[in-house]
């Protein structure tokens, strides 16, 4: 299984070799143009032979690309894969030392007790990383919801994660979900992740971005006005 990113490469060449084909027969039978989320959704979609999906209605199973688990969450979920006896996890999955590192001093320092407070953690996810094919990042080696975005992310593709941030993968067009441990389990063993099918909330910019802005800025604008209650279950 995958243990760098530099392992992922050929995942995501296989993904997009097989795309036309996976997409085809959804194309048929909307008989409409997709939305690029639309696309995602349904290139992962595990089609039960129901129907096609309602929005915010039906409920549906995919098969995610990827997993990642923050240090915090990873513990248990890790354990509760351990039960399931299987040896090696079901698609490329990843564990993020960072949660556990609290910012108190300065970088340095605060790495040093962290590694100190969490050694029998860290030793734990290391050997567990090792022994089942996670791909495993250290302390300090950065917070992961960046760690995924600049190492496994990739346009098309979609994760879900044990930390909120995950949603972060969506800047490089991922479908990305941030959710708990026991959906974490699920993928990891080889089942699909299971959610309700996504609404679609279409968003509309005109103008242009001043000085000093960014995308993230008018996302985060966004997330504002919508609020997390006018996100949940949408897209």
């Amino acid at each position: 299984m995958e243990k760098t990113p530099a392992d992922a490469v050929g995942m995501i060449k296989q993904y997009y070799a097989s795309l036309p084909d996976r997409m085809a027969d959804t194309k048929k039978r909307l008989s409409r143009a997709m939305t690029l989320a639309e696309k995602v959704l349904f290139a992962h979609w595990q089609d039960d032979g129901s129907g096609l999906p309602e929005r915010g209605v039906s409920p549906a199973h995919f098969w995610p690309d990827r997993v990642a688990m923050q240090d915090a969450t990873a513990q248990m979920a890790i354990l509760q894969f351990m039960i399931a006896g299987k040896e090696q996890v079901a698609v490329p999955s990843t564990v993020h030392c960072d949660h556990l590192v609290c910012a108190k001093v300065g970088a340095e320092k605060d790495l040093a007790v962290a590694e100190s407070t969490n050694q029998e953690v860290y030793d734990f996810l290391a050997s567990a990383a090792a022994r089942y094919g996670l791909g495993f990042w250290q302390p300090g080696s950065g917070i992961i919801h960046q760690v995924v975005l600049e190492n496994y992310a990739f346009p098309g593709g979609m994760m879900i994660g044990t930390d909120s941030h995950t949603p972060n993968a969506g800047g490089l067009a991922m479908v990305a979900i941030g959710v708990g441990g026991a959906d974490a389990v699920d993928v990891m063993v080889g089942l699909p992740w299971q959610s309700k099918w996504p609404k679609l909330v279409g968003v509309h910019l005109t103008g242009e971005l001043s000085g000093w802005t960014s995308g993230k800025d008018v996302i985060l604008k966004l997330a504002g006005l919508l609020t997390t209650a006018g996100g949940t279950g949408k897209i």
